[in-house]
């Protein structure tokens, strides 16, 4: 259901309909439609281009600086928690998708630099299928060389990674943890986890550079369409937070 009204609530679902909508009321006779219809198609042309999509995800990531730096004055990380982000169907198998392979890149390389314990977090992704946390950690150990030492598999959300990555992690007493995910999910997953009551550095992954205005940025792409979409769905989920807090 959350997933159902995600898709409606954004685009390039919400920007359709919008665009069908106008179009069959202006083919009614109502003028008004034509200019919705034309503004709803002009807006997700805008979204699939570069600019807007690098410019959505660097709103989101404007406070990451470049790199893996521990804050000045925190506690120092004593594990590593990666998220899980999408799976995809390889032939008849579920495997990990390509966002959450860049995360266990990322954290992998770190465990190495640091010699710290990993945890991988991520529940079912829909109803049948098998949780990501397991696959996660199958695909850390089978491509990068590393053994998760947690797999957490019954999140079904950021909240549920922090609340369920932490109380495994007290068990250990850890406290403090080095958190891997991408740049623009940064911030709502590091306020979560400080709910959690865990404290975090941040990891991220391909921290994002401002467009720079290029010609090519506002040829439109379907894969920054995608990149718009994961945006806007990181800045509703930050109003929810906002709401509920």
């Amino acid at each position: 259901m959350q997933g159902l009204l995600t898709s409606l609530a954004l685009p390039p679902l919400l920007l359709t309909l919008l665009a069908l909508s106008g179009g069959l009321l202006a083919w009614r006779g109502w003028r008004p439609g034509g200019a919705i219809a034309a503004a709803a198609a002009g807006l997700q042309l805008l979204l699939a281009t570069p600019f807007c999509a690098d410019l959505l995800v660097t709103s989101l990531s404007a406070d990451l600086r470049p790199g893996i730096v521990q804050p000045a004055g925190a506690a120092a990380p004593e594990a590593i928690v990666i998220l899980g982000a999408e799976a995809m169907r390889d032939g008849r198998e579920l495997d990990i998708g390509p966002l959450t392979l860049e995360r266990l890149r990322v954290g992998a390389a770190l465990a190495r630099r640091t010699g710290l314990p990993l945890l991988v977090t991520a529940g079912e992704l829909s109803p049948d299928e098998p949780p990501l946390g397991p696959l996660m950690a199958r695909s850390l150990t089978r491509d990068f060389g590393v053994q998760a030492q947690w797999v957490e598999a019954q999140a079904r959300d950021t909240r549920d990674n922090a609340v369920l990555s932490a109380a495994m992690l007290r068990l250990s007493g850890i406290s403090s943890v080095w958190l891997v995910t991408h740049g623009w999910h940064m911030a709502r997953a590091q306020q979560a986890f400080r709910r959690a009551g865990l404290a975090t550095a941040a990891a991220p992954v391909h921290p994002i550079m401002p467009p720079e205005q290029f010609e090519l940025d506002w040829m439109p792409r379907a894969d920054h369409l995608a990149m718009s979409w994961f945006a806007l769905r990181e800045w509703a989920g930050r109003l929810v937070y906002a709401i509920r807090d």
